[in-house]
């Protein structure tokens, strides 16, 4: 077979592609000249800088693989790949050791005050005793986010004898321990930490999860570190932080925008600022190739990619029975994850029905991207779904019935963590996906971008009001169901909209006498 190099690839990676199929390097390709030429591969390589748009991959007509030799897979159309029956491929672990290592020096950078030193002797100075640092033995390292680069941090940071408090809903306690860290929420981190680092994707969820309110509320004296996703924190809040003495020092590699040109870091005292190093090492440059190459050959060979970000074409027989449930499920799974308020510790799936006659793996991993949609920047799929639960110590359980009630199929998840139950059912019925069940409350609604739920007493007026307030903020209902067990006993409401509902408005809806608990449910599917 055929593979083409269209970016500089580590020779360890070539020579692995070299060992099995025919190899061309072609670099500095323009993209009308990538269109007349990848009809002849049948996989190709890149890293970040070869755009593969929907324009290339329609000319890719033996195209299998997709190779990119890096974490990030934004230069490729996945859209357009999975339609093309492209299998993409990437690397997410090669830069592992290279991003906690950045980490840990800038963390030390700051201790000891290290480039600010360094320019003070370069204008010929020596003022040591400008540069007390302090050490970071003893001291409380707060993680938020420990998938496979904070666990690295952690053993580090274990080795510099440092405590460690960390925060991921989809990490255990016991998996926690094996990296020496006492897991605890948001807020215990920001109160107790001295040095904070953060590793997490960067999406609505985490965007500014380090803001204003968290900075007002940092241990004075506190160190700040990002070597993860510009915009997780906020830049203008750490400069102002910076500025008023609140922060002691601040170490990014990463910006909202790269170069960070206007950026308040720039200005901001007590900075130590370097341009998105983490994985630009000769190491991780090497891992990355060997393990993108290593996937190529997998999938020319016709076995599994570990990393596929993608998930391959179905057979037509279970496409036709599976693929209308696959966004249902999806769905299934961001709602009962944002429901739980909690990280899921265990996954039960139940497909009933004429379903139940499938191999229903690709619901399961559906699932799976739902839940851990806001928890991993990784995709979520049939190839990588049960080693990413499992990573995240995520139980996942299949169950199958031929008995789905009054419905020909029914999905059904169970999802269980610290914080409790929670239940969800779907079906699918004149091709469009319903929700059908939540906890032991049956319904009947079209699944939503944005829901609103509310639990509230079964009193006279208490959806009028609901409805009035929601109103008063310009939000408009597009639908509703309402269900309950009991008369005047406790009902269950669920709203569409077609609004964002302020986090202002929910805390009014929730202080309502009558109201229990509310819920903002986002479902919508990222792609």
């Amino acid at each position: 077979m055929k593979i083409l190099v269209a970016e500089p690839l580590a020779k360890q990676g070539l020579e692995i592609l070299r060992a099995h199929h025919e190899v061309d390097e072609k670099i500095g390709l323009t993209p009308e000249e990538l269109c007349g030429i990848i009809g002849e591969y049948d996989a190709l390589l890149v890293r970040s800088q070869v755009k593969v748009t929907a324009e290339i991959l329609a000319h890719a007509s033996r195209l299998v693989v997709i190779g990119r030799a890096g974490v990030g897979v934004d230069n490729v159309d996945l859209e357009a790949a999975t339609k093309a029956g492209v299998v993409v491929v990437n690397a997410p672990t090669g830069n592992t050791v290279s991003a906690a290592e950045q980490t840990i020096a800038l963390m030390l950078a700051l201790a000891r005050k290290t480039a600010a030193a360094d320019a003070s002797m370069r204008k010929g100075e020596w003022k040591r005793s400008s540069f007390t640092g302090v050490e970071l033995r003893g001291r409380t390292l707060g993680i938020i986010g420990l998938g496979k680069i904070g666990q690295a941090v952690a053993d580090r940071a274990r080795g510099m004898e440092m405590n460690i408090l960390g925060y991921d809903p989809f990490v255990t306690a016991e998996q926690a321990a094996m990296h020496g860290v006492t897991l605890a929420d948001i807020d215990t981190i920001i109160a107790k930490a001295d040095v904070i680092t953060v590793h997490v994707p960067l999406n609505k969820a985490t965007r500014g999860i380090i803001g204003p309110d968290q900075i007002g509320k940092l241990k004075p004296g506190v160190m700040l570190v990002n070597v993860a996703r510009g915009g997780v924190y906020d830049e203008a809040a750490v400069a102002q932080g910076l500025a008023d003495g609140k922060i002691a020092g601040a170490a990014f590699d990463v910006y909202e925008n790269e170069p960070p040109v206007g950026s308040p870091l720039l200005t901001a005292p007590n900075t130590v600022l370097t341009p998105h190093l983490g994985a630009l090492t000769a190491e991780a440059q090497v891992r990355v190739a060997e393990e993108a190459c290593e996937q190529v050959i997998d999938v020319l060979a016709g076995r599994s990619a570990r990393y596929a970000v993608n998930a391959p074409l179905l057979t037509p027989e279970t496409a036709r029975a599976i693929t209308p449930y696959l966004p249902l499920t999806e769905i299934l799974g961001r709602f009962a994850a944002q429901y739980l308020r909690g990280g899921v510790k265990t996954l039960t799936v139940d497909v009933a029905g004429d379903l139940a006659n499938c191999d229903v793996s690709q619901l399961t991993a559906a699932a799976l991207r739902g839940i851990l949609a806001n928890a991993t920047s990784e995709r979520v799929n049939l190839i990588n779904a049960g080693f990413l639960a499992k990573s995240r110590g995520l139980t996942v359980n299949e169950r199958k019935t031929s008995d789905a009630g009054t419905f020909a199929s029914l999905v059904t998840l169970t999802v269980e963590g610290d914080t409790g139950k929670a239940v969800v059912a779907g079906t699918v019925a004149n091709g469009e996906p319903r929700l059908v069940q939540i906890d032991d409350n049956w319904l009947d609604m079209a699944p939503a971008p944005l829901m609103l739920v509310t639990r509230h007493k079964d009193k006279p007026g208490t959806m009028g009001r609901i409805g009035l307030m929601l109103g008063e903020a310009d939000v408009n209902i597009s639908s509703m169901h309402l269900a309950r067990t009991t008369a005047r006993q406790d009902a269950l409401m669920l709203l569409a909209l077609d609004d964002e509902v302020s986090d202002t408005v929910a805390s009014a809806i929730r202080n309502h006498p009558a109201v229990l608990d509310v819920w903002v449910i986002r479902a919508a599917t990222e792609r």
